[in-house]
């Protein structure tokens, strides 16, 4: 079936996960809350309708909700316990106006397992405020006037890294599909605060480009952009919703979707979009076959997560695992690991020449020393998994250059050598933006002087994140 030009399935698929929205959730767009001024966002209301009626067609036993208001802590993701929940929009003067909800108690419970057999931090302990927020109302509200056979899930945030927040999400992702459920989920959350000096919370040259940045992202679906996001820019442009969209692209992973953006306005001084993702089916799958694992991660990343989490957790290195691509027992190559956590560096450490029998030794190996042996950081702490984001880079062959016109600070890495001192520098890295910054850091970290004679050599890698 056909809604404008979005086709919706209405059958049994085998995408468990069959649709995701972000959405944002303003009172006042409730027009018992709002008492006239919903009139200004009716932009944002025709979409929500939108989004309600498509939903409405696929019928779904579950729908998730991601809220920043829900209970939130800082090292923990909270799920709502019990049967059920209930709520109204008192504190905004509109008591009147209700909301009852049947939690899906086995989800739940499913989902609690799952990431606790991980060692991941997300459960039902700690209820601080059963009655429903306004991030979870919200979207339910137009919902509800099209669609009630549901059941619900309420999840919180934290404060972990975004990282953390796309783990939980593969989390979901594989609890609907052990449950066979057909699930939608809902990304509750505003974009920036500061779009207006009027505005309630004033303006900052952030707020602006963060929601310029975010629509052309959630518009075209390209979910691996999020991540780019550092914590401090994300801070300055008081945007509340990134971590609720982070937790739906983790419960899309390895999905095709068909992205649609809905809507988006701001003229309040704090900005609300609409945009819509339904599941297609799997991503190509020779793309997926090459570079994915079981639980949909890229293989490289996957084996080098396993690898740190199983030493830190049993002081031991852990076996190779089957089912690796061939590319990954056969070859042989450098690799480095890198560690991010809240956008910043926290471990680092590579080959240039592969020194393992296989690269996914090289990777595993690496993996562990990234976390506990590079001297710039302590070791990783057990507390710290869940908040880590991983990237792995393979190292093509080196090639010998003239001279710097033979670089691309974005193409090729570059290794700087005198004698036994030798230094490199992965390419594409932020805040290296020249070829020449490129050497000076490579010469440094050899202990090469400025003006000694040095020999260059360039080579190219493949990124896994």
């Amino acid at each position: 079936m056909y809604i404008g030009n979005v086709h919706i399935k209405t059958g049994d698929d085998t995408m468990s996960v069959e649709a995701a929205y972000m959405v944002p959730h303003p009172p006042l767009i409730v027009p018992a809350v709002g008492r006239g001024q919903e009139r200004a966002v009716s932009a944002t209301a025709e979409a929500y309708r939108m989004a309600a009626e498509e939903i409405a067609l696929l019928r779904p036993d579950t729908i998730v909700v991601t809220s920043p208001h829900a209970v939130m802590y800082r090292d923990y993701f909270h799920i709502s316990p019990g049967t059920g929940a209930s709520g109204d929009f008192g504190q905004f003067r509109a008591a009147q106006e209700k909301i009852d909800v049947r939690y899906d108690a086995e989800f739940t419970a499913r989902l609690e397992s799952l990431a606790g057999r991980d060692g991941f931090p997300a459960g039902t302990c700690g209820e601080r405020q059963k009655s429903l927020d306004h991030g979870t109302m919200v979207p339910l509200y137009f919902v509800n006037e099209q669609y009630k056979e549901y059941r619900l899930v309420r999840i919180g945030l934290s404060g972990l890294s975004l990282a953390g927040h796309y783990r939980l999400g593969g989390y979901i992702q594989k609890t609907a599909k052990r449950l066979g459920r057909k699930t939608v989920l809902l990304a509750s959350g505003d974009l920036s605060h500061y779009l207006k000096e009027e505005g309630p919370y004033g303006y900052r040259k952030e707020g602006p480009e963060y929601d310029r940045m975010i629509m052309d992202i959630m518009g075209e679906g390209d979910f691996a952009r999020l991540s780019d996001f550092s914590e401090e820019f994300l801070e300055k442009a008081g945007e509340c919703g990134h971590r609720s969209f982070m937790i739906m692209a983790g419960a899309l992973d390895g999905c095709a979707v068909e992205a649609r953006r809905l809507s988006y306005e701001g003229p309040f001084g704090v900005g609300y979009g609409i945009c819509s993702y339904h599941v297609t089916g799997r991503k190509a799958e020779e793309e997926e076959k090459e570079s994915e694992g079981q639980d949909g991660l890229d293989a490289y990343v996957r084996l080098a997560r396993q690898s740190l989490e199983t030493y830190i957790r049993t002081g031991r290195q852990m076996k190779m695992p089957g089912g690796l691509p061939e590319e990954m027992t056969e070859r042989r190559a450098g690799a480095f690991v890198s560690l991010k956590k809240g956008g910043a560096l926290r471990g680092c450490i590579g080959t240039i020449d592969g020194v393992h029998s296989s690269l996914a030794e090289e990777i595993m190996e690496n993996a562990v020393s990234a976390g506990v042996r590079d001297p710039r950081f302590p070791p990783v702490e057990k507390e710290e998994l869940a908040e880590l984001a991983y990237s792995v880079d393979v190292l093509g062959d080196t090639e010998e250059i003239q001279g710097p016109e033979e670089l691309d600070v974005k193409r090729y890495g570059v290794i700087v050598s005198r004698g036994w001192r030798r230094g490199l520098l992965l390419p594409n890295l932020e805040g290296v933006d020249t070829v020449e910054e490129q050497i000076a850091i490579a010469r440094q970290k050899a202990g090469i002087g400025e003006h000694e004679p040095v020999k260059l050599e360039r080579f190219e890698v493949v990124r896994h994140r």
